[in-house]
């Protein structure tokens, strides 16, 4: 597992550029005033810092001249600009910081939106706690770039281009001697930043790969304890964080390096510039203002020089995690809208057919979930799809519902082909109950009314007592209002799947999906249910999913799927007087016999 998700990240932490913050651009431009307003903030304290050390070179040269009323003045005049300073830094960074927080929250919706609506097949291919990996701490990344390190490295730049202006004007002779330091410091900038660049991309593919494997664990946390899983499954986590850990030691190592290396060779300069300013001034051909503002302006060079440095590192990091998100906000969804789609009617009268239906899941190419299956469902009809395990039933289901398209065939709902519809327009016409049941962490109500949103409480009670869920719900502490925890673990698993076909009632689709529905119930339960589906039958088209047969014989209709085929088709009776694989499941599950039927 390690192996393979390194060989991964490794692949991704080639060929990556600082380029890649343009991505952002299109969340920044909608608050282009905004930017405009922190940008001229960022400017006007560029040049109030840089006008302070003529302030200060007035302040030295006033005390030679022994002027109280000029030096007052000169003190006076540097203290307002320290308050300008203060000014315009605060609201610098109080445009900047908003607009960080307002972009990134624009990323993170947008990351969201777009994720929530992929299909099964993408998640195949990645997991879900790398993708709220990228969502978190990537764009935290982003976070402290827009609303801090972009802002600080051009004002830094301001302060670099106007320092050395103002340098060469206070003196050429001792300009010249810091330019030469100029390259000795940009040189390590460029060849070490190349290798932080791909230390910072693989730092955060192996925390976004920890997080992966944390989340898969932790989701399946009973499970792991049930099979004393938890030593091998530290193991993994520790590996996994472990790598992570060393990436970041590296990626720390290369930035201190780099950071010593800078502000030595900076510093050292100023060192010089002050060994040969002093000998000029004792010379007298300098003054000690000057002096003492070629200094500052060399400082404020220097300092420019190292703070550049340091977010030069910060930016590489932000690089990776634009491309990342790039990279998911612009991934193709195996399924997608059309672009001009037909409207399908308010409620479809919900006649299925499947044309010659021929499907591969993306993870197993080379096995057919389904070969040609045709069958067409009329309005109103009750079907079950039996068969063993992996026969293709579910995966019936699910082409219906266009989580996946087909690779030949055609799947249509009134005639209408239903790749030529909107996903959301389909999907509405329809009503799932699936065999695992997701329950959220809310309120038994919200549950329900997951189904319809806009739903009454007591249409919420009437779907419940439908589903044989009222009792229960009823008996909790808050009644419907108890929180039912995440996953649900305050239900058992038949409670949670009557709270599931209680959504799926209120839904009030003309198709109802039933996907082994009943299979966690008690009898006692599963007839109450069975009542209410046949009640929900008469009226709506229903495709039912069982591998317990008990639950299937009343319907009008029953298709045998072996090995993604349907092998046979009739009702309960007829096909067990054809014998075959539909006779041989009854055998198995009904002790009586099939005459006692």
């Amino acid at each position: 597992m390690a192996d393979q998700t390194g060989t991964q990240i490794e692949e991704r932490a080639r060929s990556k550029r600082i380029g890649a913050l343009a991505t952002l651009w299109p969340f920044v431009r909608p608050y282009r005033r905004l930017l405009a307003a922190a940008l001229a903030a960022l400017v006007a304290t560029a040049v109030v810092a840089l006008t302070l050390p003529l302030a200060v070179r007035r302040v030295v040269d006033g005390f030679e001249a022994k002027e109280a009323a000029l030096l007052n003045a000169y003190f006076a005049g540097a203290l307002g600009i320290a308050a300008l300073l203060a000014v315009g830094t605060g609201l610098r960074y109080y445009l900047v910081t908003r607009l960080g927080e307002r972009v990134v929250a624009d990323i993170r919706k947008a990351l969201f939106d777009r994720m929530i609506g992929m299909s099964p097949a993408f998640y195949e291919r990645i997991m879900t706690g790398e993708v709220l990996s990228r969502i978190t701490t990537d764009t935290t990344l982003i976070l402290s770039v827009i609303g801090s390190s972009v802002s600080i490295a051009l004002r830094n730049v301001l302060l670099l281009v106007g320092g050395l202006i103002a340098l060469t004007l206070t003196s050429p002779k001792l300009t010249g001697f810091v330019l030469l330091i100029v390259p000795a410091v940009i040189v390590p900038i460029i060849l070490l930043g190349r290798k932080l660049r791909k230390l910072s991309r693989e730092n955060q593919d192996w925390i976004a790969a920890s997080s992966g494997s944390a989340s898969e664990a932790l989701l399946a946390a009973q499970t792991v304890q049930a099979f004393t899983h938890e030593p091998r499954s530290r193991a993994q986590f520790g590996e996994v964080t472990e790598t992570s850990f060393d990436v970041a030691r590296r990626r720390i190592g290369t930035r201190a390096a780099m950071t010593v290396i800078v502000i030595f060779l900076a510093f050292s300069g100023i060192v010089g510039v002050l060994w040969t300013g002093a000998n000029s001034v004792m010379a007298g051909t300098m003054t000690a203002g000057e002096l003492v503002q070629f200094v500052i302006y060399a400082v404020i060079v220097a300092g420019a020089v190292g703070a550049l440095s340091e977010i030069w590192g910060e930016l590489q990091r932000a690089a990776g995690a634009s491309e990342r998100l790039g990279e998911l906000l612009a991934v193709q969804d195996s399924v997608e809208d059309p672009a001009r789609p037909r409207v399908l009617p308010a409620r479809p009268s919900g006649e299925i057919g499947f044309e010659g239906v021929r499907f591969h899941y993306p993870a197993r190419p080379s096995h057919a979930a389904l070969e040609g299956v045709s069958f067409r469902v009329r309005p109103g009809e009750t079907v079950a799809l039996v068969g063993p395990s992996g026969a293709g039933k579910s995966t019936t289901l699910q082409l219906l519902m266009r989580f996946y398209d087909p690779d030949e065939g055609r799947i249509t709902l009134d005639g209408t082909d239903i790749r030529t519809v909107t996903r959301r327009d389909l999907r509405r016409a329809l009503a799932l109950v699936p065999q695992d049941p997701v329950i959220f962490a809310a309120s038994a109500r919200d549950n329900i009314r997951f189904g319809r949103p806009e739903a009454a409480d007591a249409e919420v009670e009437a779907a419940a007592r439908a589903a044989a869920a009222h009792d229960f719900l009823a008996a909790l502490p808050e009644g419907y209002d108890t929180p039912l925890g995440e996953r649900g673990v305050l239900l058992s698993g038949g409670q949670k799947q009557r709270v599931a076909i209680a959504r799926a009632i209120l839904r009030d689709a003309p198709i109802l999906l039933l996907d082994e529905a009943t299979s966690a119930l008690d009898s006692e339960s599963e007839r109450a249910v069975q009542r209410a589906v046949e009640r929900l039958a008469a009226e709506r088209t229903t495709l039912i999913v069982a591998h317990r047969l008990a639950t299937v014989k009343k319907a009008d209709r029953i298709l045998v799927f072996e090995e993604g085929r349907i092998v046979a088709e009739g009702s309960h009776d007829a096909l067990v007087a054809q014998g075959g694989l539909y006779a041989r499941l009854a055998r198995l599950q009904f002790t009586d016999g099939i005459a006692a039927e």
